[in-house]
């Protein structure tokens, strides 16, 4: 699936489709550059299981990013551009 830019040049859309948890350092610049809510901040405890971060703090190991509304994505790829630590996987084909 391939678009046009205002000024016709070929757009390719570039959509999240997963987040490595044991890359992601959970430092939120992808959440702050994206205005459609696809991610948000969740605790992980020492069995790698994802836990609310309303719940016991106790329990947080780290905090990492997960996909919250994939649907959302627009295929901008301005997550990717700010990510430190190359944790995000996208592909062109859209998937909901």
């Amino acid at each position: 699936m391939s678009f046009a830019t205002r000024d016709g040049r070929v757009w390719n859309p570039k959509y999240l489709v997963s987040i490595d948890p044991k890359k992601c350092i959970g430092c939120g610049r992808c959440y702050k550059v994206c205005g459609r809510e696809v991610m948000m901040l969740k605790g992980m405890n020492e069995n790698g299981e994802m836990i609310d971060l309303e719940d016991d703090d106790d329990e947080v190991e780290k905090k990492v990013m997960v996909l919250n509304d994939n649907g959302a994505c627009i295929g901008c790829g301005a997550c990717a551009r700010v990510c430190p630590t190359n944790c995000q996987t996208h592909t062109s084909a859209a998937s909901g």
